[in-house]
């Protein structure tokens, strides 16, 4: 008796010594996390500075040559988290106040180019991308940089230049303003994701259908786990830029349309990858309304879509499948997630390298799970997990992912980054929309 009493409570004793570690544990996190960020309105206001530029190469090869810069209305983003902690992306901006050389701004992202240099095509020709930069507006002369991750995981730079916020060259012309619907509002844009919807192929008679397509995508958005327990993190716009032209580019097909923003189906020569390099006038298009992420709806029937983190999400508004690939495009592009698939074809060759842990939250190769979703796994769960049903609707390490059959781990049997026939996001993928979410709305 006297024995079960004195187990009784050192086991007390150890769970409540746990829990202060745990917490003790947490607010050494969170306060270095704090203690990262630096106060916004010490060297920002809250205008942007657009940054152009051109991003070319080939598949060893990546060169930056800087166009023109812009002063644009208003920074949408926190004011709170502007520096990125959480390590995503093929790429990052980077601002160094010149004065002190401290970090005050940075941001991970990826883009079509980084793809492209993993294709065979890259491995022929140089290639370039438009690309441009939005950056909250310095007070002061600042350092911008461009880091790109290599293959082995780090980041080098790329590119390097100082910018002083009063030079002359910098452009502070009216911007076009196109007419916008508000689809949803629940807040000040500084403590709410801004997403805006560009119509793609929608002529001046179509903007009502873009509008009603616009309202079925955020319906469909907002049914989906965990996006319909954050609707009020949400302000969604539809800006109504009218095409010449109906539908898309086709090129498989022979079929071409002259539209706003230039979007093709065969990207990479992959029949259903529908994307843009358009970005100049994408960017001149959300220029004057709040934005934190962009979405092009493409007026087609056929199915497709792409997505990019902190870049841009596209996707095809009238496939009987479009209410998957809606959420699936703005997993990528929005949350930095992976694809899970593995059987479909791609235009990439050896996307990820086995030897390193991927960035992205949804997928491992096990070099440094601890770092991934190790913690939620149930301890009688085998890591690697069989890819049975006795493990269905369970966290695990499923292998399969990324494209690969082998070496690439996901954390769901199913999953909407997995495939269209999946329920949802599992609860590893829910977990890190969640953080973004949070991290733009504090």
């Amino acid at each position: 008796m006297y024995k079960k009493q004195i187990n009784k409570y050192l086991y007390s004793h150890k769970v409540i010594h746990m829990k202060r570690l745990y917490f003790i544990y947490s607010f050494i996190i969170f306060s270095t996390l704090v203690k990262a960020q630096t106060n916004y309105y010490e060297f920002f206001n809250d205008s942007i500075l657009r940054i152009d530029y051109t991003i070319g190469g080939n598949f060893e090869t990546t060169e930056i040559f800087p166009g023109q810069m812009k002063k644009e209305p208003f920074y949408s983003g926190s004011r709170k988290n502007i520096i990125d902690t959480k390590n995503y992306g093929t790429f990052r901006y980077r601002l160094f106040d010149k004065r002190s050389k401290k970090l005050i701004f940075s941001k991970g992202f990826c883009d079509l180019f980084q793809e492209w240099q993993t294709t065979i095509e890259a491995k022929k020709i140089k290639k370039s991308f438009y690309q441009s930069a939005r950056l909250p507006f310095p007070k002061h002369e600042i350092q911008f940089t461009i880091d790109q991750r290599k293959r082995d995981g780090n980041f080098i730079r790329i590119f390097s230049t100082d910018i002083n916020p009063k030079d002359h060259f910098i452009l502070n012309e009216k911007s076009q303003k196109y007419k916008h619907e508000i689809i949803l509002k629940s807040g000040t844009p500084k403590h709410k994701v801004d997403l805006v919807f560009l119509p793609e192929g929608y002529t001046e008679k179509e903007m009502e259908k873009f509008i009603n397509d616009v309202r079925r995508m955020t319906g469909i958005i907002f049914s989906e786990s965990p996006f319909n327990k954050h609707k009020k993190d949400f302000n969604i716009y539809a800006v109504k830029v009218p095409s010449v032209e109906s539908g898309t580019d086709i090129p498989g097909e022979n079929i071409y349309k002259n539209t706003a923003f230039n979007s093709t189906f065969y990207t990479f020569n992959t029949p259903r990858y529908l994307t843009t390099t358009d970005m100049k006038d994408i960017y001149d298009a959300t220029s004057t309304i709040p934005c934190d992420h962009i979405y092009l709806l493409v007026n087609t029937r056929r199915y497709g879509g792409g997505g990019f983190y902190n870049f841009i999400s596209v996707c095809s508004a009238d496939n009987e499948l479009t209410s998957k690939t809606i959420v699936h495009e703005f997993g990528h592009g929005f949350a930095g997630l992976a694809d899970e698939y593995y059987t479909s074809s791609v235009s990439y060759n050896n996307f990820y390298n086995l030897k390193i842990e991927p960035w992205e939250p949804n997928i491992t190769t096990l070099v440094a799970f601890d770092e991934k979703w190790k913690n939620t796994i149930k301890q009688k769960t085998p890591i690697p997990t069989p890819d049975t049903e006795k493990y269905e609707n369970k966290i695990g390490v499923f292998e399969g992912g990324g494209y690969n059959t082998k070496g690439i781990y996901r954390p769901y049997r199913d999953c909407r980054m997995k495939s269209n026939k999946a329920k949802g996001f599992c609860p590893v993928c829910q977990h890190a929309i969640e953080e973004t979410i949070e991290w733009y709305c504090k």
